[in-house]
This record gives C-alpha cells, sequence and structure tokens, in this order.
C-alpha cells in the first residue's frame, strides 16, 4: 500500500528481456534521492504508480521485472526516462495523500497543462470505465501522484498542480497528449461494488499490477 506522496524522481537506465522464455522485462532503475537502507529483496516501490517487486539492489538502485501484461496497461516503463518513486508504507507511517495500490486502472491523456500563475491546471480525459469513480474534490493518482480534483465533467477532470508538485515529481514533464497511469480511489471502487455486487468488471480499463 502507498500514499501518492512521491519520494524521488528516479530513471529507467536499463531495460533487458529476462532468459525465461516470457516477454518479461527486467528494469534497472536510479533511486535518485530515494534511500535505499530498508529495501530488503521481494520489498515494493511504486514506479510512476504501478507496484513493483524489488529482486536486486545496490546502494543507488535497484531492479524490478515488468510482465507483459503490466506492459501493455501502463506508460512509462517501456523505455529509459525519469519516473515517480515511494516505498511501500509502513503501518505506523503517516498517510500524506491517499490510500493507493498502486494498481493501475487505466491510461489517461493530457488534454491542457496550461500556466496559471506559478501553477499548472492539468485537464486529463480518463477511459470512459472510470468516470464513476472520479469525484469533484474526490483523490485520483497520476503517474503515482496522489491529487485532488478540482471539476469534473464525464470522463474528463481538472486538476490544479502548485509548484511543489512540480519540483518534486516528474509531471512537469506532462504536454498536451501525453498518457498518463490513472488509479482512482480505492474506497470508491469498494463502495461501487457494494453497490452492484453482480456488475461485471470493465473490459475497457484493464488492471496492472
Amino acid at each position: 500500500m502507498f500514499s501518492g506522496i512521491i519520494a524521488a524522481v528516479g530513471r529507467i537506465t536499463a531495460l533487458a528481456p529476462r532468459n525465461d522464455g516470457t516477454s518479461t522485462l527486467r528494469l534497472t532503475v536510479d533511486a535518485g534521492r530515494l534511500d535505499l537502507s530498508d529495501v530488503a529483496l521481494g520489498d515494493s516501490i511504486a514506479c510512476n504508480g504501478v507496484c513493483l517487486t524489488v529482486v536486486s539492489r545496490t546502494d543507488d538502485s535497484f531492479c524490478v521485472d515488468v510482465s507483459p501484461e503490466s506492459l501493455a496497461c501502463t506508460v512509462g516503463l517501456a523505455a529509459p526516462g525519469p519516473l515517480n518513486l515511494e516505498k511501500a508504507l509502513r503501518l505506523a507511517d503517516r498517510l500524506g495523500g491517499h490510500l493507493v495500490s498502486g494498481h493501475v486502472d487505466g491510461v489517461g491523456e493530457v488534454l491542457r497543462f496550461d500556466p496559471v500563475g506559478d501553477n499548472r491546471l492539468l485537464e486529463i480525459r480518463a477511459p470512459q470505465a472510470l468516470a464513476k469513480y472520479i469525484s469533484r474534490k474526490g483523490s485520483i493518482t497520476v503517474n503515482g501522484v496522489s491529487l485532488t480534483t478540482n471539476a469534473v465533467a464525464g470522463a474528463t477532470f481538472t486538476i490544479n498542480l502548485i509548484p511543489h508538485t512540480l519540483e518534486a515529481t516528474t509531471l512537469h514533464l506532462l504536454q498536451p497528449g501525453s498518457p498518463v497511469n490513472l488509479e482512482v480511489d480505492l474506497i470508491a471502487r469498494y463502495v461501487e461494488r457494494m453497490l452492484n455486487p453482480d456488475a461485471n468488471t470493465p473490459t475497457d480499463a484493464p488492471e496492472a499490477a
């Protein structure tokens, strides 16, 4: 479980297929300022909002394996480049964002990324199947970052990004047309399931681990 409060911006420095006959990729990630001293093999680190398992590490980098399913359902993991990093929460940690599982619900598209003073107005179109989980002043995770929606219209929502968020994450690199990983509020998903226990899981919003 995560909070969506990004601890560091890292970078994928290498990708290589595993020699196991599958299309699984092993990613080497430069951890940047992320402290890895308490990270053990098998621990989880959210990479751009995707919960991945550490399979090896050094003092300043770690490796994770990414399945073809996760690669197909997410963005930002298939090529070298920067990504948002967050270690899994301890039970005693402060929850500064909201409860985040690290299971991406779908990929959205940036429609606007406009300056508003020192801030940025971010407008995103989510997959239609996720629209019912997105509410005004609700929580949503974008590339692993816990954010609050300002307005919602159908499957489109807007967010106000403050300078600190822009500086501490990769979101300042966004532009119209950029794809982004989205995870809707965990509580909203459970409430919807309780209200509609016989409903089928949407097939156009695959979930990636």
